[in-house]
């Protein structure tokens, strides 16, 4: 089961998004729902009004769960929601309760944020398995969390397999749709699903949300300036990250290469 959020976990509706575009592309129908009653402040997450069929509705804010085929004989469920308000523990246990019916044996939750990254470099994409905690201490995040995280703790704790997947977006580019944060998801789906997914025209529309990035950056020198060090700082991580996934023997040999040259200077 996939789920994601509307609101704070959801940067440019990117995770959000990332369900609509699998609803919208494949053979989809709604299953379940979780009524509004509860678990919303009318206040935040307001009701809407609509006319159809010379009629007007309400339409209350709910979750709605989705069967997918996404291959022949192959099906996921999807989980799409605003971001509940009130008893996030009792509404988490009610989604796993409907994943349990529906013999869910793997969580995955989606959410986007905004960071230091340029747009220029592939957006960062972080995925944690299990609630693996593995990796330099200093590098965990530590702070305040939204429902995805919850629901990612509370599933891992009754026994599911848990995905947690967020992507980042640049924090200057304002918080309009990314479509390259929705693909960049769509393709770690891809790749935990082990199948490839239809993206549909989200590599148009990237190529189309770059471009204005891109000139949006060049009318602006101070913002120009502050990409360019968000691209040296992306570019030497990765080199590190390269460097580091080489090995002893290999690191070694990087280390007299770099004696070699400094002595060549002397």
């Amino acid at each position: 089961m996939i789920a994601a959020f509307e609101g704070w976990n959801d940067a440019c509706q990117a995770a959000s998004d990332t369900i609509r575009h699998l609803v919208a592309r494949y053979d989809s129908k709604e299953i379940r729902h979780i009524r509004c009653d509860g678990y919303y402040d009318y206040q935040t997450t307001r009701p809407l009004v609509c006319h159809a069929t010379g009629r007007r509705r309400i339409i209350w804010p709910q979750t709605t769960f989705y069967d997918l085929e996404i291959a022949p004989g192959q099906h996921v469920y999807a989980q799409i929601a605003p971001e509940p308000n009130y008893r996030w523990r009792d509404y988490c246990n009610e989604s796993l309760r409907i994943a349990d019916e529906l013999d869910v044996t793997h969580v995955i939750t989606l959410g986007s944020m905004f960071a230091d990254c340029p747009h220029t470099r592939e957006l960062p994409l972080d995925v944690e398995y299990n609630g693996d905690e593995t990796g330099d201490p200093d590098q965990r995040y530590s702070g305040p969390v939204g429902i995805p995280t919850i629901l990612d703790a509370i599933a891992h704790e009754e026994g599911f397999d848990t995905t947690s997947m967020w992507v980042s977006i640049p924090q200057y580019l304002g918080s309009d749709g990314c479509a390259q944060a929705t693909m960049r998801l769509l393709n770690g789906l891809s790749h935990l699903l082990d199948m490839p997914l239809d993206l549909g025209d989200l590599p148009c529309k990237a190529e189309k949300w770059k471009a204005q990035a891109t000139m949006l950056v060049r009318c602006n020198d101070d913002l120009a300036t502050y990409v360019q060090h968000l691209e040296h700082e992306h570019d030497m991580n990765e080199k590190a990250r390269q460097e580091a996934s080489l090995g002893g023997p290999a690191c070694e040999q990087l280390v007299k290469e770099a004696e070699a040259f400094l002595k060549g200077l002397e």
